[in-house]
């Protein structure tokens, strides 16, 4: 046969193996396409199935209607968790700043993977914080539980937690008396309605100055759940062999023998608030020959009718004298020894907003001793010291 007359078939027989080639790629992407979604379909509900299986009785949650973030879009967010969008570091691991793709700042809590305790804490938050919806309650937007990360996704707060400022002989001079008297506000208005208008009663179990955040506008939110504990019905309080929380803020009866209620939050309201008002940490302060804590000097204060020494040096031009010396009568009925004396939140809030009379306070818990010789290093006096930067999580309750 011709050369002339085979060409043609030749070009035939190439552009059908081209629409071949071209149909079997097609379809194979079709099929990898549909392997994706089918996976990321599975992977979702495997991630759902952890929250809703995973340890923690305390409560039911749909978690098909909280977002569930892809790991990819997180490590995104944060330039792959780079250490300049690191802000912070928990308990149980670093904090991100981030921005998702439409722009959206957010806050991102990634679980430390040599916390042994973590992932039963990661589910608490998650189960109980999704249904909480409050002004002065930090939101979560969504989570990521992928391999080994564990990723709490939430908004972001542009001025930080409570103690950047309080703490700090600079920004503190940023935070004056009115707007010190409205965080104290903000945050007994989110402690009350986790004790009292929730769907159920939460004990937070951790309320500190680093687990307060402030907003552009300087109004506070509580965040970090992650050792709460909830309820339903009337119940106020509980038992546990397994003490957790931060030294400072911890009332008595849990510290020592695991009990904890709506009162053992208020004892950690009391000393947030003689923190808020002093500028100090509830730590070892020296006076002369005695050794006290902020809870102690300013029991020692008040006796001697010298309350108002209590208040921070950057305050004194801006307070209101009244208001503070409410203030830290207040903290003291908070931090009464026993739990039965103490306020409820709802009392509190009445107390600060009102000129009701007050009744006197008893004598607190941690109380002050000498700090001499062998005394220094009994029990008793390691008792009565607290430091506020330790957070323990094993302790057993005897």
């Amino acid at each position: 046969m011709p050369a002339s007359e085979l060409e043609p078939q030749h070009g035939s027989i190439k552009n059908k193996t081209t629409i071949l080639a071209t149909t079997i790629l097609a379809i194979c992407m079709i099929l990898l396409l549909c392997i994706y979604f089918i996976f990321r379909v599975r992977r979702r509900r495997n991630d759902a199935e952890k929250l809703r299986t995973e340890d923690d009785n305390e409560t039911d949650v749909d978690v098909e209607d909280l977002p569930l973030f892809d790991l990819p879009t997180i490590i995104a967010a944060t330039n792959n968790f780079s250490i300049e969008n690191k802000i912070g570091q928990g308990g149980f691991g670093p904090v991100y700043k981030g921005k998702l793709a439409d722009g959206q700042q957010i806050a991102v809590k990634r679980l430390s993977k040599s916390s042994r305790q973590g992932t039963t804490e990661f589910i608490n938050e998650v189960k109980l914080i999704v249904k909480l919806q409050h002004r002065n309650l930090v939101r979560l937007l969504g989570c990521c539980i992928q391999g080994h990360e564990r990723l709490l996704v939430y908004e972001y707060m542009s001025n930080g937690s409570l103690d950047s400022f309080i703490f700090d002989p600079t920004k503190g001079k940023l935070l004056m008396w009115p707007q010190r008297f409205q965080i104290i506000f903000g945050i007994a208005r989110g402690l009350l309605y986790l004790h009292e208008d929730s769907r159920l009663r939460i004990i937070h179990r951790d309320l500190k100055a680093g687990n307060v955040l402030l907003d552009e506008k300087l109004n506070p939110k509580i965040s970090d759940f992650g050792m709460a504990r909830s309820f339903g019905g009337d119940q106020t309080e509980g038992n546990t062999n397994r003490v957790v929380g931060t030294y400072g803020y911890m009332a008595p009866e849990y510290a020592f023998d695991g009990l904890f209620s709506i009162k053992s939050d208020v004892f950690s309201f009391g000393i947030l608030l003689l923190e808020i008002i002093s500028g100090n940490r509830n730590r070892a302060l020296f006076d002369g020959n005695q050794t006290h804590n902020l809870v102690s000097y300013t029991w020692t204060l008040w006796k001697e009718d010298k309350a108002l020494e209590l208040m921070d040096s950057n305050i004194k031009d801006s307070c209101v004298a009244s208001e503070v010396m409410r203030c830290i009568h207040v903290s003291l009925l908070c931090v009464q020894q026993s739990p039965d004396d103490r306020p409820t939140m709802t009392s509190v809030l009445q107390m600060l907003g009102t000129e009701m009379e007050l009744v006197e306070p008893k004598e607190p818990s941690f109380f002050p001793r000498k700090a001499s010789g062998e005394e220094s290093l009994s029990s008793t006096q390691i008792e009565m010291s607290s430091y506020d930067e330790l957070t323990i999580t094993t302790i057993t309750g005897r």
